[in-house]
């Protein structure tokens, strides 16, 4: 059994020690760490897989640490390696990120268990059905918005979703929905804002001579679109190619950019740190069947 130990703390002298004595004192073996320190916000981060190998279960060595966390004023974890975290997935009529992330759940790719599937629209409703997953239809209007909202916060309670992932999701969560769960909600968009808003952002970069296309997966927040980054990428075009190429490239690297942005949280890999985040890279344990595309 492998397990996952995460802390962010403020930076001071002795932390590393006081961790690696603690797991040696308790008969774990680190195989793989990795550690920030950020000179700017004074805050330190580190994630650190290792195996107990004197048959210390993980709520034993979780009640033994807190002196080490608490001397520290550390925000902490001890996490199951194998342990898959809930998703929910949320979707409106563009169906290329969650077709992608549905693939990669069902070929083991994702260290994830999706609970269910919601949207505004009935347009991927026998594609979910079709996966063996719960469809939830919730149409939102001007009107009928809180009630939409408290419709999907009660799928979150009853799914048991760790994380939501809106995979272009196209309806706008309001502050309040934001704040109640921060940290826990991801969404894909475009490179093109605030360039390009509105409709056809694509085809208005196609009009003005874009050389770049790209994605940012972020955490959601109550300020649109500007949420802590956790994964970006980009991909290069030319003058020779279309508007409808622009639109079948971007897609892709959203896909990709919203899947890999997934992985690194559902691994605990991703730290926020105030405005922005700290993403470790990922050891090799961290990925199942295959790495991500």
């Amino acid at each position: 059994m492998a397990l996952i130990l995460t802390v962010q703390c403020p930076s001071r002298r002795g932390i590393v020690a006081a961790i690696a004595n603690f797991l040696a004192d308790n008969g774990c073996n680190i195989t793989d760490s990795a550690q920030y320190d950020d000179a700017q916000t004074g805050n330190f981060f580190t994630r650190i897989r290792f195996v107990p190998e004197t048959g210390k279960s993980q709520d034993e060595l979780t009640e033994a640490f807190g002196k080490v966390a608490d001397e520290f004023e550390m925000e902490w974890g001890i996490h199951d390696a194998d342990q898959r975290i809930k998703v929910l997935l949320m979707v409106s009529n563009f169906g290329h990120c969650l077709n992608d992330l549905l693939y990669r759940w069902r070929v083991g790719a994702l260290p994830i268990d999706i609970v269910g599937v919601v949207s505004n629209h009935m347009t991927y409703q026998k594609v979910v059905v079709n996966h063996d997953l719960p469809f939830h239809h919730v149409n939102v209007t001007k009107e009928n918005k809180p009630e939409a909202e408290a419709r999907l916060l009660e799928i979150v309670d009853q799914s048991g979703a760790d994380l939501v992932v809106l995979a272009r999701y196209m309806q706008i969560l309001s502050d309040a929905l934001c704040q109640k769960m921060s940290g826990r909600i991801i969404n894909i968009h475009h490179s093109f804002l605030p360039s390009f808003k509105g409709a056809n952002p694509y085809k208005q970069a196609f009009q003005r001579g874009v050389k770049l296309i790209g994605a940012t997966a972020h955490y959601v927040t109550a300020d649109l679109d500007e949420g802590p980054i956790i994964e970006q990428d980009t991909i290069r075009v030319t003058h020779a190619q279309s508007s409808t190429d622009y639109v079948t490239l971007g897609r892709d690297v959203e896909a990709q950019v919203l899947a890999r942005a997934v992985h690194a949280h559902a691994q605990n890999r991703v730290f926020q740190n105030g405005d922005k985040t700290v993403v470790f890279p990922a050891s090799p344990g961290d990925f199942t069947s295959e790495r991500m595309g």
